[in-house]
């Protein structure tokens, strides 16, 4: 993997975390606008909205950068759409880098031939 490849996942993982938590909290504002006269739903839109269109951003550099197949984009997509689905995208993200490192270090030392 090389070093725009790994920015590029890295960038993937480190959105997923706040976009998760800003979906959550907008979920959490829009009930508190329901129940109550506390109204943080513009705010926490505008914020998720951002978070979002970053996540959507760097998903299609990781994918065309990690050359994913379909299923693996199309998992990634759905993660960012699901309230949760970001701590979950930041994990298999996560586990995806320390593979990636391992194998390279595994080539460059020799150990494996690619």
């Amino acid at each position: 993997m090389d070093i725009k490849t790994a920015s590029a996942l890295r960038r993937l993982r480190l959105v997923s975390g706040p976009e998760a938590v800003s979906f959550l909290l907008l979920l959490i504002c829009s009930v508190l606008k329901r129940t109550t006269d506390f109204n943080a739903v513009p705010v926490m839109g505008m914020v998720h909205g951002i978070l979002f269109v970053l996540y959507v951003i760097f998903w299609a550099d990781a994918w065309n950068r990690a050359k994913w197949g379909p299923k693996t984009a199309a998992l990634y997509f759905v993660l960012s759409v699901l309230p949760t689905g970001g701590f979950f995208a930041e994990r298999k993200l996560k586990g995806e880098a320390e593979r990636a490192v391992i194998a390279s270090r595994a080539r460059s030392e020799g150990i494996v031939g690619a």
